[in-house]
């Protein structure tokens, strides 16, 4: 008779089992959590035999997830989605609990406010532990996947479980070699002038946050970076320029002249955002609000 039951699938195997369908790989499932091979290696030993499925199988590199797997997915979110729930209402304080949250943001609001956020909170005694991966121009699905438990974007993803704040407002900047140029002086020439810009994963480009210009008229880029800390090294000692920002010049383009563009542009506003599974945990409302402070102490 087997020994092990429904009754072993608790909250932390459960999240195990979602975290190895997201990476198709039990070694970034682990770097993941922050836990060792072996101890996911032996909860997925657990959970195959529970469920009576092999639920993943190898392929080259990674794991393909079997029908069973893919069919469970949506069934387990919302089993831990009922489980955070229950907490909602608990009493919260931080200097009593470990707080790990994985923060889907691009280069200039995680320089901007994590730094400082981490700094605070440890002089306090607080354990927070903070992850990090890119957003590009993000999709809802990270936030219901549990992927990540909050973004910062200037591009922030709609729908009916998605939540969203206004946490900054900055108008974009030309960023130049001061030795090399004079930053452009109108409409025409700006669009005449080399850019770098950066592209995310998706194809888009960091030109989607410029809001009623015409950006057809604007030369294609002639450098394309896969993140905004790059572009120094190739805008220093050429007669290259980026449009970023105002804020940046306090983050990853600090080593940059900067000048206002030469034509009306609406400011670039970053939104906190996370999904409605979150809107009543006291943990995560206490973080929104310390990130939220944080920010309106930054000025351009």
């Amino acid at each position: 008779m087997n020994k092990i039951d429904f009754t072993d699938l608790d909250g932390k195997v459960l999240r195990v089992f979602l975290t190895i369908l997201e990476e198709n790989s039990v070694s970034k499932a682990a770097d993941r959590m922050g836990v060792t091979q072996s101890a996911i290696s032996h909860t997925l030993a657990k959970l195959r035999q529970v469920l009576g499925d092999p639920l993943f199988v190898r392929s080259g590199q990674g794991l393909i997830p079997t029908e069973r797997a893919l069919s469970l997915k949506e069934p387990v979110q919302g089993v831990l989605d009922g489980l955070r729930a229950l907490t909602d209402d608990r009493p919260f304080d931080p200097l009593s609990e470990e707080l790990h949250v994985q923060i889907a943001t691009n280069d200039m609001p995680r320089e901007l406010i994590f730094p400082k956020l981490l700094r605070t909170v440890r002089a306090e005694g607080i354990r927070l532990r903070l992850g990090f991966i890119p957003s590009g121009v993000p999709d809802p699905d990270l936030l219901r996947s549990d992927r990540c438990q909050l973004m910062l974007s200037p591009l922030p993803p709609d729908g009916p479980d998605i939540f969203q704040k206004r946490v900054l407002s900055s108008p974009l900047m030309i960023y130049y070699d001061g030795t090399r140029r004079q930053p452009p002086t109108d409409w025409k020439a700006y669009c005449e002038t080399e850019h770098v810009e950066v592209r995310f994963t998706d194809g888009r480009s960091s030109r989607a946050v410029m809001r009623g210009v015409d950006q057809n008229q604007i030369r294609p880029a002639t450098v394309t970076l896969p993140h905004f800390n790059a572009i120094p090294s190739f805008v220093k000692g050429s007669d290259l320029i980026s449009t970023d920002t105002a804020l940046m010049r306090h983050g990853p383009l600090a080593a940059l002249d900067c000048a206002p563009l030469p034509f009306h542009c609406e400011p670039v506003s970053i939104y906190m955002v996370w999904h409605q599974r979150f809107a009543n945990d006291p943990a995560h409302r206490w973080l929104r609000g310390r990130i939220e402070r944080i920010a309106g102490t930054l000025h351009d």
